[in-house]
């Protein structure tokens, strides 16, 4: 693992496709991390890049959007991020359906419910289906709750009882953060910890003065 770069930096080396994961601190999202055996819980896809301006697009609670690298990052507990980059490179003109792709899905609900297959969406569903539609780029693995939890002795079992009101949908499709880290159609750039905006800044005028 990569440490102690600063997300300016970071976002200079960004492209349109690039796939960006964090750890958020939610209850609810730990317990996917531990499901899953993985740090990351939440991702996100960059949809522009300036230079100095990046934009993420994810879906979260309560409505699917856009937000700053800056942002994003400053969600991720302890500041750790992943970055990966489809190893098969966007062209100009699927760069432009991967904006019109993220365009058609922003306002939608989030799904707590984690269904593959319901008219709402989660992060890592978000992601795959943003990229299979503007570059026909497969990422993650589709599996059961079933298939999941079984893998995952340490799960916590009650606690996803209580989340699905006394009956886990064993049989339900679903993707997650952990497996889209996982895909062999994604490259890992970047996995380690990002300072703040703000700490480069004072690190940068320190060394002037």
């Amino acid at each position: 693992m990569q440490i102690d770069t600063n997300v300016l930096d970071l976002a200079t080396t960004l492209q349109v496709g690039d796939v960006v994961f964090i750890r958020v601190r939610a209850r609810p999202f730990r317990e996917v991390a531990t499901a899953t055996a993985s740090w990351t819980n939440h991702v996100g896809i960059v949809v522009a890049n300036s230079g100095t301006e990046t934009s993420i697009a994810e879906s979260t609670f309560p409505l699917s959007r856009t937000t700053s690298l800056k942002r994003f990052a400053a969600r991720s507990e302890h500041g750790r991020i992943a970055i990966a980059r489809p190893r098969q490179p966007l062209t100009a003109l699927q760069q432009v359906r991967l904006s019109e792709a993220v365009r058609h899905r922003m306002g939608i609900w989030y799904d707590t419910g984690f269904n593959l297959h319901s008219r709402r969406q989660f992060c890592s569903r978000f992601v795959r289906e943003v990229l299979a539609e503007s570059a026909d780029i497969r990422v993650g693995e589709l599996e059961t709750f079933k298939e999941l939890l079984a893998r995952q002795p340490d799960a916590a079992l009650g606690f996803w009882r209580l989340w699905y009101f006394g009956r886990i949908p064993w049989e339900r499709e679903t993707v997650t953060p952990a497996s889209l880290l996982r895909s062999p159609a994604l490259e890992l750039l970047f996995d380690g910890i990002v300072q703040p905006a703000h700490a480069a800044a004072n690190r940068s005028g320190g060394a002037q003065a």
